[in-house]
């Protein structure tokens, strides 16, 4: 039962993060979209950040169980590694333009 919980929580966060955050910060007006890029990231980090120290803390000193533990530190190791990647993508070390690269040779194909 505490594990489904666990599964629960964290899945519901993961949705908010990645879809009802950047759904919050965009606003559309007739056809200009208004977004605040800084707001989002700001939102994201913290959101990320806290899932992450949520889940070490929950699973280090909260949960007695192994199973339960193991199953904190899995989520934990997920919010780290989207953390790592949204960071990575937004100081430019991670960049798409070579699948962008490769549509346009696609689609020139087709």
């Amino acid at each position: 039962m505490q594990r489904f919980l666990i599964q629960c929580v964290n899945g519901a966060l993961l949705i908010v993060m990645v879809i009802g955050v950047p759904a919050v910060t965009r606003t559309q007006f007739w056809n200009v979209q208004i977004a605040s890029a800084p707001k989002l990231q700001l939102l994201l980090f913290w959101g990320f950040s806290l899932a992450l120290g949520g889940n070490l803390a929950a699973g280090a000193f909260l949960i007695k169980r192994r199973k339960e533990r193991l199953v904190c530190f899995e989520w934990a190791a997920v919010f780290g590694a989207l953390l790592f990647a949204y960071t990575a993508y937004v100081l430019g070390y991670l960049n798409f333009h070579w699948l962008q690269k490769f549509l346009a040779r696609l689609q020139n194909l087709l």
